[in-house]
């Protein structure tokens, strides 16, 4: 018997930390929403934040989790600038690691595990892929957290029909995308003006979050 999938949407990762208010402070920092705060007592303390443009957030405290504190590893951010990310961070007073990617998808190597491997190569991907440049931060307690920079999606990963943007910024850097993608377009039909250019626009950015054929 068949049936229709139940939505399940993940909202909240619990991340184990030794000193709350040292993690409140460091999660604040970083820019951050602070969205609970809640104790009971001496020996019950929860608190929430959710990263910018987040659907999902995380939660730590006092007798939440009894994982060792640092050992959340591989938590991914993904964004869509990641060398804008990184300096985000750095202007807030964030320790990140330089821009790296891995260009074998080798399963060796000192480096800290993360998606493609174990072995990092210094700068971002050279063709500027999806899914391939990445930089690392950790908070306080060592938790380990990833930027990943998406600007196109693979096929099926978003519903074509429902295009959303987590923030002005990604929508923004959607925008340039698709200004640079029409420019080129401009000059392989001549050089004349596109008087249409919204649904040229349009077309690009829905295509490129949808991981369809992009327009020419």
């Amino acid at each position: 018997m068949s049936s229709t999938p139940i939505d399940m949407k993940l909202e909240i990762v619990v991340i184990p930390v030794s000193d709350v208010d040292r993690a409140k402070e460091f999660y604040l920092r970083i820019g951050w929403r602070l969205d609970a705060d809640f104790a009971a007592g001496d020996d019950f303390r929860i608190m929430q934040f959710t990263p910018p443009g987040s659907g999902c957030s995380v939660i730590f405290g006092k007798n939440v989790t009894a994982a060792t504190p640092g050992s959340a590893q591989g938590l991914y951010l993904i964004v869509s600038d990641i060398e804008a990310a990184r300096n985000d961070l750095l202007a807030r007073g964030v320790e990140v690691s330089d821009v790296f990617h891995d260009a074998s998808g080798v399963y060796a190597g000192t480096d800290q595990p993360y998606l493609f491997g174990r072995h990092r190569v210094s700068g971002p991907d050279p063709e500027h892929r999806s899914y391939r440049s990445f930089a690392s931060f950790s908070d306080p307690d060592g938790n380990g957290w990833l930027f990943q920079e998406i600007t196109t999606r693979l096929p099926g990963r978003i519903d074509s029909a429902a295009t959303t943007f987590a923030s002005a910024s990604d929508l923004a850097s959607a925008f340039r995308r698709a200004e640079a993608a029409h420019g080129e377009h401009e000059k392989r039909t001549g050089g004349q003006r596109d008087a249409d250019w919204p649904t040229w626009y349009a077309a690009y950015m829905v295509a490129e979050q949808a991981g369809t054929q992009l327009p020419s």
